[in-house]
């Protein structure tokens, strides 16, 4: 597995997400880091976008599930996440993390963590 990375830092989307009834009316904001494993060697000696995972690509449909989820956890939303950048060809690995600004009283915001493969470990 590779160590190269490509990072997408403080994506903010808005989505229905979570548990009380004020929280499903209205779409929230959520803030998303993201970080993809994939071996970008072949990329580098190429210069061609089509040796490398097209991040644009990437964003625009995990802002696509956003806009359009309904999930009540924050950890299901995160493993729809992880899910649409490991379908992405080259992404070997990623991690997640989803944070809801504003989530908890007195606190800039809450949020979780995964890192999923895809080969399921």
């Amino acid at each position: 597995m590779s160590d190269d990375r490509i990072f997408i830092r403080d994506l903010l989307a808005r989505g229905i997400l979570g548990i009380n009834d004020w929280e499903r009316e209205q779409p929230q904001d959520v803030l998303l880091n993201l970080t993809l494993f994939c071996d970008l060697r072949r990329a580098g000696y190429s210069d061609d976008i089509a040796d490398s995972v097209n991040y644009r690509t990437v964003t625009k449909r995990i802002l696509a599930l956003v806009e359009s989820s309904t999930r009540y956890t924050a950890e299901a939303l995160a493993e729809d996440i992880a899910g649409v950048c490991l379908a992405e060809p080259g992404v070997e690995r990623v991690r997640v993390r989803l944070e809801k600004p504003g989530a908890l009283r007195f606190a800039r915001s809450v949020g979780i963590e995964i890192e999923r493969s895809r080969d399921g470990s």
